[in-house]
């Protein structure tokens, strides 16, 4: 495992988790070009990237699904579990595989996105910065079909109407779920576009979401929007 002590600090500081050398000098490669982005560890295993995490608190972890011993899988649930789900560390996960229960399962353990390695240069730097600031990498179409495949079906899920949520907060909720934008959520609840961001941001606070993409998660899973169906409440 490699370290840089010299890190900016306004840059993001940024843990590769792959057990390919060559892969991870890739990624270190583009990303170390980037003058907001330094590469401060790398991991070869699961059981290594928890423990860069552990010592040297990044800002976003990009971690391979497949890896001896622990997986990448399982190396998120543990570097978002108890101790780091406070949302300052962001998990990116990156595979070979464009597998949807991957996918899924990502987004169980609290990932912020799902990124393919045969992804561009360009496409794997705005990932890093993207969920560094929150949002969601995914786009809501391509989780809601996922979530949709994987989910318990809508009648069995009963309808939880999350209590801490305003009357406008949970419209804003369920526009999210149906893969809504911010501009367009703003054209429907006629609202200006940076109303609609501090009520998305309340909704994830309150919530204690990490990012667009758990919103939707959280959304299927209290049945407030039907998979299948464009339809909340």
């Amino acid at each position: 495992m490699s370290e840089n002590n010299g890190t900016p600090a306004q840059a993001l500081r940024v843990v590769l988790a792959d057990d390919q050398d060559l892969v991870r000098a890739g990624f270190r490669v583009i990303l170390g070009a980037e003058d907001d982005i330094d590469v401060v560890g790398e991991a070869g295993d699961g059981l290594a990237a928890v423990d860069a995490v552990e010592r040297l608190r990044p800002d976003v972890v990009l971690m391979d699904v497949q890896m001896p011993g622990v997986d990448g899988l399982e190396a998120t649930r543990r570097i978002l579990g108890a101790g780091n789900g406070d949302g300052a560390v962001k998990v990116v996960i990156l595979t070979t595989f464009d597998r949807e229960d991957y996918l899924f399962e990502a987004l169980q353990a609290g990932a912020s996105g799902f990124l393919l390695k045969n992804a561009s240069p360009e496409d794997l730097v705005e990932s890093v910065r993207i969920v560094a600031r929150g949002d969601a990498l995914l786009s809501p179409e391509v989780t809601r079909r996922v979530i949709a495949r994987f989910s318990t079906p809508a009648a069995l899920v009963p309808v939880h109407r999350p209590t801490e949520l305003t009357d406008r907060e949970y419209e804003v909720l369920v526009l999210l779920a149906r893969g809504v934008s911010n501009s367009e959520i703003a054209a429907r609840l006629v609202l200006g576009e940076a109303t609609v961001k501090t009520h998305v941001s309340r909704v994830l606070a309150k919530l204690g979401l990490r990012d667009r993409t758990h919103a939707v998660v959280f959304a299927y899973e209290n049945g407030i929007v039907a998979p299948g169906s464009a339809q909340g409440e």
